[in-house]
């Protein structure tokens, strides 16, 4: 069981909405630097359901498609205005930033961008 301090926020919850963009994205860019493939839409939404059931949390399977989309709409745009050095540093630096003891502000420029994704697909429907 999860003492009570520790649970954390329900998965439909804005922040929680926001870091499975965020640890999306790093994946994806982790994946398409090392191997030079994108993770399909439905992978994508499969690793967000790994990722909240870890905590005992789920979303349905539309919502995390949508994360997933939104993810990949931002891994292709960093990838795209980057150079290959800068972005194997931007997915390294990602990675390391899922860690929450992890201070970057690459990191949370990158978070404030995801919630501002999240924020616009909202407005659009």
């Amino acid at each position: 069981m999860i003492p009570p301090a520790a649970v954390p926020p329900s998965a439909d919850s804005r922040g929680s909405r926001a870091a499975l963009i965020f640890a999306l994205t790093a994946e994806r860019l982790s994946l398409w630097y090392e191997h030079g493939q994108w993770p399909t839409e439905a992978q994508g939404a499969t690793l967000a359901a790994d990722w909240l059931a870890r905590t005992r949390r789920k979303l349905p399977l539309a919502e995390r498609r949508q994360l997933s989309a939104l993810s990949d709409q931002l891994a292709r745009k960093i990838a795209a205005t980057l150079s290959r050095e800068a972005g194997l540093y931007t997915a390294h630096e990602m990675m390391e930033a899922l860690d929450a003891n992890y201070e970057s502000e690459l990191g949370q420029a990158l978070m404030l961008e995801c919630e501002r994704l999240l924020d616009a697909a909202a407005q659009a429907s």
